[in-house]
């Protein structure tokens, strides 16, 4: 070690610096925030999303669903070709030297391949988790590239729209219940679009790349995507126009009727399938009562290259609940569709499983729900603990450990603070700022009497119960509250 005496200045700053490093330690200079569109979550955080959540799976048993989880990667080859245009956004991880794989994009693919795999013909089933996509996050309107998503599917053979109708009826009461204001269910057929896209005279050749144009409708303008149509795909302009006529139309069961009779349209015979579909739907829909919340949207296109039957899309009305908040546009908050060729892809003689299925957005909803408490600057309890056990004198740790112990083995949420000989006001304090209403309070006197002191912390009332009586009394306490 070289003598302090004779080290100063620059030398002095690099001898501190190495006596602080441990051998062989990479030194930081600054911690670096997370990765571009993830993010961390607070407590406060995610006491909201468990909220959300809870509201989502709820539903979701209501409805009959089983749960089911699937690995947070797949085989590269099982997601590829599934996904259009965005099958670019998937990210894929570093071969090093086994299967290639990627992260998934979505919880469908694997639903379709596990079902494939196991060889299960029925199912309703729910999942939430993670998804991964490569795309420019926009976070003020609930975009990552890493996020939660809750879907409910039903898979198997079954009368037609009995399922899909169920599947609207779902994201009616989820949207609903989560109090997010007035919203519309966008619902279109792929069949339409691919009968649209036929009469139209787009080569079959280009179906896709047109359909993931239109798909664009929702945030660029017609003239835009009608551009894209014609200079980057080579779509004839005559025949963007025929499509434009069409694409523009929404409305309800009339307009229905009205393609039914469209010289065209009708000549189409899968158009007609998914017209026939759609009257279907839009009748059980009438029954489930959610009719008004639904509308035929021809410019849904829902881009993802699994979709075969009915898609759907919900989108808040951009009127705010209340009038302090500021509108947020943050796109479609649950989407969803008919899928019935996807599990055949996996299954080795390409049988076929019929599926419909809706997934909600968790993180836009959640963007909203941040942002309406922000406004009213709403308070949010990130424990639960029910009971607080405090003491004003010293040499009161075992007792106050004896009676959490007591708590806790009769399933009662319950802290005590980690000091020895901890002052009362500090414990008092600390119930009041996290909104734990009750405190059982120990010393001297009460330990000599044999008795407990149950504080109500809204109404600071203290009573003296029976040291015996204690939990009977917090349990009854607690259920009255």
């Amino acid at each position: 070690m070289p003598q302090l005496g004779l080290l100063h200045g620059r030398a002095w700053t690099v001898f501190l610096g190495q006596l602080r490093r441990p051998p062989g330690a990479v030194c930081i200079r600054a911690v670096r925030s997370h990765s571009q569109g993830t993010r961390d979550l607070s407590p406060q955080q995610m006491v909201v999303r468990e909220k959300i959540l809870n509201v989502v799976v709820s539903c979701f048993k209501r409805h009959g669903a089983k749960g089911l989880d699937t690995p947070a990667f797949e085989l590269k080859e099982i997601l590829t070709e599934k996904y259009g245009e965005d099958s670019g956004l998937i990210y894929d991880l570093k071969d090093q030297g086994g299967e290639l794989l990627s992260l998934r994009y979505d919880l469908t693919v694997p639903f379709a391949r596990y079902l494939a795999m196991n060889k299960v013909k029925k199912m309703k089933r729910y999942h939430v988790g993670k998804v991964w996509r490569r795309e420019s996050p926009t976070i003020v309107q609930g975009r990552y590239r890493e996020f939660y998503q809750c879907d409910f599917d039903i898979a198997g053979q079954f009368d037609p729209m009995i399922p899909d109708a169920e599947c609207l009826k779902i994201m009616c009461e989820i949207l609903s219940e989560l109090h997010l204001g007035d919203f519309l269910i966008k619902v279109n057929d792929r069949r339409i679009l691919d009968g649209i896209f036929a009469v139209c005279g787009v080569p079959e050749s280009k179906f896709h790349a047109i359909c993931s144009s239109v798909d664009k409708l929702d945030k660029i303008s017609w003239k835009d995507v009608r551009h894209e149509m014609v200079v980057k795909k080579g779509l004839a302009p005559e025949v963007a126009d025929r499509i434009g006529d069409y694409v523009q139309c929404h409305g309800g069961i009339s307009l229905v009727e009205q393609m039914f009779q469209d010289p065209r349209l009708s000549q189409n015979k899968q158009a007609l399938e998914g017209l026939g579909d759609l009257k279907l739907l839009f009748e059980y829909l009438t029954v489930f009562g959610v009719a008004e919340k639904v509308s035929f949207d021809l410019s849904l296109a829902r881009g993802l290259d699994y979709y075969t039957g009915v898609i759907y899309e919900a989108v808040l009305l951009q009127t705010p609940v209340h009038a302090e908040e500021e509108p947020l546009n943050v796109g479609s908050v649950a989407a969803g569709g008919r899928y019935d060729g996807l599990v055949g892809m996996f299954d080795p003689r390409g049988h076929k499983v019929p599926c419909v299925g809706l997934s909600i957005g968790v993180e836009r909803i959640f963007s909203i729900v941040e942002q309406r408490m922000k406004t009213f600057g709403e308070k949010i309890r990130t424990t639960e603990t029910q009971v607080f056990v405090a003491t004003p004198q010293k040499n009161f740790l075992q007792e106050r450990l004896k009676l959490i112990a007591e708590l806790w083995d009769a399933g009662i949420k319950a802290e005590l603070m980690y000091k020895n000989n901890p002052k009362l006001l500090p414990q008092l304090q600390y119930c009041e700022n996290m909104g734990i209403p009750l405190v059982v309070i120990i010393g001297e006197q009460e330990l000599k009497e044999g008795v407990i002191k149950l504080r109500s912390v809204p109404s600071r009332e203290e009573v003296a119960i029976k040291r015996e009586n204690l939990v009977a009394e917090v349990q009854k306490r607690l259920s009255e509250s």
